[in-house]
């Protein structure tokens, strides 16, 4: 159980607004949930109204609850294994598969079929998201590693933070960069009205430092596929940067804004298409190339096909 002792500052806004300005990382439910249940506490009285004002020199107490672990399944489903061995386990992640376990996806996932692959796998990391070093959007395909020991899940984690591990992605995006390459160096919260988004938010009002170096691959008349690799991992971070820039990727329902080409896609066209990490007990070297999905060549054709 965590508790927070926080002041307010600023003009007057509703309560739940206020609290996801400052708990970027908990979803609107979640906040909204903690407020009914009488988690919250405004000037010394529990709070149990979301729509309640707080402003300049209101003081909030605010107790979240640990969480309780959901009761994971081994369940047999097919999985593309890139590369495995006894201390890791490289997947190439299809669309629609959730990476674990949550409210709404309480099975089917990745995690789900890992436990059934590797047995032992429970509990490295964490309960409720064995092995998971890293993740990629429900929609997002291509390569993810698991852990399958304690050692080996503090090692691959330490990479992504000192930046050791890349990842490398591949998406089709509306419109064409002007240069060839570029960076994108923007920080990156929860959206302060639609909960479900991330956008572009300062570091003073709660932004994180996220970093998205871009390259142009191939000009597709007023279409670019494009390579990204990220510096850091937030959530949408690809997703939130290109579409900031002007140049939101195919298919992508959130960040998109309703754009169509005439093409039935299965969400937004966002692959990890290469993993480059160390081995975290022999030290080498160890790269992973995740093939495109089948909706990748087959849009890439039609866009080929329309601008010769």
């Amino acid at each position: 159980m965590n508790q927070l002792n926080l002041e307010v500052a600023g003009k007057k806004e509703r309560l739940d607004a206020w609290m996801g300005s400052q708990l970027p990382d908990l979803s609107r439910s979640r906040l909204q949930k903690l407020i009914e249940q009488g988690y919250i506490q405004l000037n010394g009285q529990i709070c149990t109204n979301k729509n309640t004002k707080v402003g300049q020199g209101d003081r909030l107490k605010i107790t979240i609850p640990d969480s309780q672990p959901l009761q994971l399944s081994a369940e047999a489903i097919d999985l593309d294994i890139l590369y495995e061995d006894e201390y890791l386990i490289i997947i190439n992640k299809p669309a629609d598969l959730v990476v674990h376990p949550a409210p709404g996806h309480e099975s089917g996932t990745l995690v789900n079929a890992l436990l059934h692959h590797c047995p032992n796998l429970a509990g490295i990391g964490g309960i409720q998201r064995p092995g998971i070093v890293h993740r990629l959007d429900k929609d997002t395909t291509g390569a993810i590693v698991i852990a399958k020991t304690d050692q080996a899940h503090q090692h691959l984690q330490a990479q992504l933070k000192t930046k050791t591990a890349r990842r490398e992605y591949m998406a089709l995006v509306h419109g064409v960069p002007k240069s060839e390459t570029g960076t994108i160096d923007l920080p990156i919260s929860r959206h302060r009205s639609d909960r479900q988004k991330m956008a572009i938010i300062a570091v003073e009002k709660g932004g994180r430092n996220a970093v998205t170096h871009w390259q142009v691959k191939e000009r597709l008349g007023n279409y670019t596929l494009m390579e990204f690799r990220l510096e850091t991992g937030r959530t949408h971070q690809i997703r939130v940067h290109s579409s900031h820039i002007g140049h939101p990727i195919l298919g992508d329902p959130l960040y998109s804004s309703g754009r169509s080409i005439g093409i039935n896609l299965p969400g937004q066209l966002l692959h990890a298409y290469r993993l480059i990490l160390i081995h975290p007990v022999t030290g080498e070297s160890l790269e992973a190339i995740a093939p495109l999905p089948a909706i990748f060549p087959k849009v890439l054709a039609i866009l080929r096909q329309r601008n010769p």
